[in-house]
């Protein structure tokens, strides 16, 4: 069969990049006046989850250092749910993947799946908090703050989300996962109930909010002490999705991802990318980009088998049939209410028996094919396209072309080189 040939195109993508993030960490925090609170000898929880959020390690460590000057005793604690296995040592591993281990930040890490009950929220959902969390003297929580994979509203993935599921860890998220579809799937409807009860709850006293730009760069950061959160992330929110890339064409017929990962995603690839927040096989009518098929080639190593989204793609690679761990996948998609995330694919051999399955089910020219590649939902700068988007992108503003159009090369295994 014949294939279309690909070009290369890079998307002009502004830079919001903070050069020295451990810098502005320390300087945020030492001119917030709550940092006056912990004292000498007092114990520091610091809260990180799963995301592979750019120089995570760093800004744990700034803080951990400040700390520490101060006389203090931080230690970490994974906030990330279900993740990780939905057990201590998986949650402590998906953190050391991270590059946050005791000897990186400079500071214990208690890693533990065991709660509190620290009350109710709406509806009677049971509010669940991290036992060694609860037990501190102070609460730091460090989050991106980003447009959630299936929630919607002013307030989504970030420092408050953290505080209701991240640090429910299993239990917390067993009970508002299943939740979300009561209140529309907007947090913003039940925060301003559930955030001041866990505030009130536990020894919370800083969040550190991390924004970043298109380049996967942190842009922003912001502490906010518990009264300001629920004012500060919808404006941050607004400022995460004005920068965040995006795929340069509203429609795709293949868009083909080498790699998936939670550290790149929640479902593993980004359905604020691809389109596909509220199906995991289509667009909404007022949703884009509209694709119509998505073929996933490859976990990534840090996702260590955990393939949740691999059901968002109508196709995979055998690789990743072989790779993927059932039993995290199965964990973290059944706890988030989305277990056909968790589907496997049709899977094959190699790309390019893939490639010709999606070929053979509508005959076409090939110079007509709308095909897309990406490494990943994040790394967004680099675009191959096929050759029916060459006019498309030599009219762009936002497009250089770097090469001109070539068949795809495969290697002996039948796969792209």
């Amino acid at each position: 069969m014949t294939f279309p040939r690909f070009f290369t195109a890079k998307q002009s993508l502004t830079s919001h990049r903070i050069g020295d993030v451990a810098a502005e960490v320390t300087e945020q925090l030492k001119a917030e006046a709550a940092i006056e609170q912990i004292r000498p000898g007092q114990s520091v929880a610091i809260a990180v989850g799963s995301r592979g959020i750019d120089r995570i390690a760093e800004v744990t460590q700034s803080v951990v250092r400040l700390l520490i000057d101060r006389n203090a005793q931080p230690f970490v604690v994974p906030a990330m749910g279900s993740h990780g296995g939905a057990t201590d040592q998986g949650q402590a591993a998906t953190l050391a993947a991270l590059g946050i281990t005791p000897e990186s930040v400079g500071c214990p890490i208690r890693s533990s799946m065991e709660t509190v009950s620290i009350g109710e929220g709406p509806g009677g959902i049971p509010l669940s908090f991290d036992r060694n969390a609860a037990a501190a003297d102070h609460l730091i929580v460090i989050n991106r703050i980003k447009p959630h994979t299936k929630l919607d509203g002013s307030i989504q993935s970030g420092v408050c989300k953290m505080l209701m599921i991240g640090l429910g860890k299993h239990r917390g998220a067993i009970a508002f996962h299943p939740a979300f579809k009561s209140f529309d799937y907007r947090l913003d409807r039940i925060t301003a109930d559930v955030i001041p009860k866990i505030l009130a709850a536990t020894p919370f006293l800083l969040g550190i909010a991390l924004v970043e730009d298109a380049h996967d760069s942190i842009g922003q950061i912001a502490v906010a002490t518990g009264d300001q959160l629920l004012d500060l992330e919808p404006t941050l929110l607004r400022r995460a999705i004005e920068w965040m890339p995006k795929l340069p064409f509203r429609t795709a017929e293949l868009l083909i991802i080498d790699a998936i990962g939670k550290e790149i995603s929640g479902t593993g690839l980004d359905t604020n990318v691809v389109g596909r927040k509220w199906h995991d096989k289509m667009a909404g009518d007022d949703e884009w980009p509209k694709i119509d098929e998505i073929y996933v080639r490859s976990l990534t190593e840090k996702t260590a088998g955990n393939a949740s989204g691999i059901g968002i793609a109508e196709y995979t690679h055998r690789r990743v049939a072989e790779e993927i761990d059932p039993v995290k996948t199965r964990i973290n998609c059944i706890t988030a209410g989305h277990p056909t995330a968790a589907a496997l694919p049709v899977w094959f051999d190699s790309d390019r028996e893939v490639l010709e399955a999606v070929t053979g089910q509508a005959p076409m020219d090939a110079d007509q094919r709308r095909w897309l590649r990406i490494s990943n939902t994040l790394d967004l700068e680099i675009i191959h396209c096929s050759e029916a988007y060459w006019e498309d992108a030599r009219r762009s503003d936002h497009l250089e072309i770097l090469d001109d159009p070539q068949p795809l090369r495969f290697d002996d295994q039948g796969d792209l080189v």
